[in-house]
């Protein structure tokens, strides 16, 4: 392999070790920085932007404009998307293939080089403007913006390129008689990701790891994220990525799938978002198996009803702040967020139900821009009214008792206070459904049911990620591969999986959106 002097810089940079996380900033105590972010806050708040699609060397303004309003303050227009159509879906596919080859052909760490640029600039230049769209766009308090537009997405890019060297890197050499060399090429068309609107990370991520392995890559953003998306577009055009590598579109879901899902040249698609979108372009794609060139990779994460199971020796502090951080932060907007726990009856009566509503209690509402608040608004009118709904119902159920919060204001935001359900059924709906909102419903069980109540968890349609809580070593051996979650934390509050080694967050995830080639040499 000719080693280049980015490979060589990458190499060196391994040897060092000097990928560590990112430092979370701290706004509280850098008093400069707090003002210097609020002011930017302010300014990017009061003015006006135009969001274009990004096709090849284009900027494609469509004059088919639709408002962008803060969920926090839902009156106030701070831009407009441009909608795209067919035609524009049919440039981004010829513009990606026309770039495909010299992309392709461009050495795996002259492409690390771009993304490590942009892991830099998001640590430096663009910090508050990451942070400050986020904040604007997707109404996520300071803290939440930090550790996911800037910290999160530092790591996922300088890790995965520390995944791809790995990957790059791993040869079997010489053995008796012949000489074996392992290639890796990108699929051979374009590929899709579809990105959600809860973590700008997770936005920038899946379009740049695909690229990261020589793929040319359309992308199609949440239309409730484009604000970060933008800037995302902005700091990887900053940062040297050729024009027609990643194209983000801005047009509509159906006619969007109608047209990739059909093209012959369609290799594959990075998806985050809901179950039942997934579930729909999973079916397309195999309706029209017969019509690709070459069989399509298909990555899909999706959400589920995540849990919180605890059982009768556990800690009654450290499971109200699971309960309180898991599932109310970020309005409980997340992947990982906790919507149902299992709790023993005594544990409940005794303390946790007292510490849980302190909890919420200490939690101020309100913008993101004053940022002592911990809870802000909800993504938009739809999940609003969604979550409205369960906490409606569950106020005239003789099964439940909203034991705090429960208040809906939309006349400003669409603020919806940290709410708790107590139930006595385990199948009520709000234990069940995916509501993806700031509700935690609790089942209280009696102590000696403890091992019965693990049948109920796992009955439950799909969940993503649990918690257990429990302090006999004996217990937590024989019960943790038990329940059925791909994520399983041990004593700890619910987050997003770290190390980055799980499914998604990997050098496995790297491997799907190449082809494995070895040549073998007879000596």
């Amino acid at each position: 392999m000719l080693e280049s002097y980015n490979l060589l810089k990458i190499k060196n940079m391994y040897k060092k070790k000097i990928f560590i996380n990112e430092p979370i900033h701290d706004y509280n105590n850098d008093i400069i920085s707090r003002l210097k972010l609020k002011r930017l806050y302010d300014e990017m708040f009061n003015s006006k932007i135009d969001i274009p699609q990004y096709i090849g060397n284009e900027k494609i303004f469509s004059g088919i404009k639709h408002p962008i309003y803060p969920p926090h303050d839902n009156k106030k227009i701070i831009g407009y998307w441009h909608e795209g159509s067919e035609k524009d879906i049919n440039n981004a596919i010829n513009s990606s293939l026309s770039v495909h080859k010299n992309w392709s052909n461009l050495s795996w760490a002259d492409r690390a080089s771009i993304f490590l640029k942009a892991a830099d600039l998001i640590s430096g230049p663009y910090r508050m403007k990451i942070n400050a769209a986020t904040m604007i766009g997707q109404s996520k308090n300071i803290f939440q913006s930090e550790i996911d537009a800037a910290c999160e997405l530092i790591d996922l890019l300088k890790f995965h390129i520390e995944y791809a060297y790995i990957i790059y890197n791993k040869q079997y050499f010489y053995s008796r008689g012949v000489f074996n060399s392992l290639y890796y090429r990108p699929l051979k068309g374009f590929v899709v990701a579809i990105t959600p609107f809860n973590f700008t990370s997770i936005s920038g991520y899946l379009p740049a790891c695909m690229a990261l392995m020589g793929n040319v890559v359309l992308w199609k953003p949440s239309n409730k994220q484009l604000y970060s998306a933008n800037v995302l577009m902005e700091i990887f055009k900053k940062s040297g990525l050729p024009d027609g590598v990643i194209n983000m579109l801005l047009t509509n879901g159906k006619t969007t799938s109608n047209v990739i899902l059909k093209h012959k040249n369609f290799a594959g698609i990075n998806f985050t978002g809901s179950t039942e979108v997934f579930k729909k372009i999973f079916k397309k794609i195999s309706k029209n198996i017969s019509l690709y060139r070459y069989s399509p990779r298909i990555v899909g994460e999706t959400g589920g009803k995540n849990f919180i199971w605890v059982h009768p020796n556990s800690n009654s502090k450290e499971v109200s702040i699971a309960l309180s951080y898991g599932a109310f932060e970020y309005q409980g907007q997340k992947f990982s967020a906790v919507s149902r726990a299992y709790i023993p009856k005594s544990l409940w009566k005794e303390n946790i139900k007292k510490l849980l509503i302190n909890n919420i209690n200490s939690m101020k509402l309100g913008s993101p821009r004053n940022f002592s608040n911990f809870i802000t608004s909800v993504i938009d009118k739809i999940s609003f009214n969604k979550i409205k709904g369960y906490i409606y119902r569950a106020k005239n159920d003789n099964n439940c008792n909203i034991i705090i919060g429960g208040k809906c204001d939309s006349s400003k935001g669409y603020f919806i206070t940290p709410t708790v359900i107590e139930t006595n059924n385990p199948y009520y709906e709000s234990m069940i459904d995916e509501i993806f909102g700031p509700v935690l419903t609790v089942y209280i069980y009696e102590d000696y049911n403890w091992e019965k109540t693990i049948y109920l968890v796992n009955k439950t349609k799909f969940f993503f990620t649990g918690y257990i809580f429990c302090n006999d070593r004996y217990i937590i051996s024989s019960i943790t591969n038990k329940f059925n979650a791909e994520n399983i934390y041990l004593n700890y509050k619910p987050t997003i999986p770290q190390p980055f080694e799980g499914g998604l967050y990997s050098y496995m995830h790297l491997l799907k959106w190449v082809y494995p080639r070895i040549i073998k040499e007879n000596f």
